[in-house]
């Protein structure tokens, strides 16, 4: 139902169809839409965020604390997990993006769920490595994740043809850490 509600968000735009249309296209009762989205903004999403939290939260929780510099680790391989559930052709990812550019209220939706994740995240991880919830550490984590995923997102919508999500995050993970590994002294300001 996702992948057919971004194509035709992408073709008509949001106003263009109706959830009956939908529903008829993908030989579903318009209750059975209900049982799983709200709305169809919900449906071009295509998620349950609150699920999906609970389920990463658990999965997140049940790995030991192994220390600062394996945290990033283990939430990017529950992300790569996650993703690789969700897993769609190259045409639906690039219908996801199209219906986002044709949608703004969509991208700011998405915008906003990102803004939350980000801070729920970030709660888990001091959580999990019993901090307060504002320690840099856990924030600086958090903020390295999405600024990856970000940048990974941003890859994988401009290249062309097969890509494949997690080799991008990876690397985008491991040139991050070159970057940082080796401190370049600082000058003092006058």
């Amino acid at each position: 139902m996702t992948s057919v509600s971004r194509r035709l968000t992408a073709q008509k735009g949001l106003a263009g169809f109706t959830i009956e249309e939908l529903c008829d296209e993908v030989g579903v009762s318009r209750r059975t839409f209900f049982n799983y989205f709200r709305t169809k903004e919900d449906a071009v999403i295509g998620a349950d965020p609150e699920a999906d939290s609970q389920v990463f939260a658990g999965q997140f929780m049940a790995r030991e604390s192994r220390g600062w510099p394996v945290v990033i680790d283990d939430l990017l391989e529950l992300v790569i997990q996650h993703f690789g559930a969700l897993e769609g052709t190259v045409h639906e990812h690039a219908d996801f993006f199209a219906a986002l550019d044709r949608e703004p209220r969509l991208l700011q939706r998405f915008i906003g769920m990102s803004k939350e994740r980000e801070r729920q995240m970030t709660a888990l991880v001091a959580e999990r490595e019993s901090v307060p919830a504002d320690d840099p550490r856990a924030q600086a984590v958090v903020h390295i994740l999405f600024g990856l995923l970000r940048s990974a997102g941003d890859r994988v919508h401009t290249l062309a043809g097969p890509h494949d999500f997690a080799s991008i995050l990876t690397d985008s993970l491991s040139a991050a850490r070159l970057v940082m590994a080796d401190p370049t002294p600082r000058k003092a300001h006058p």
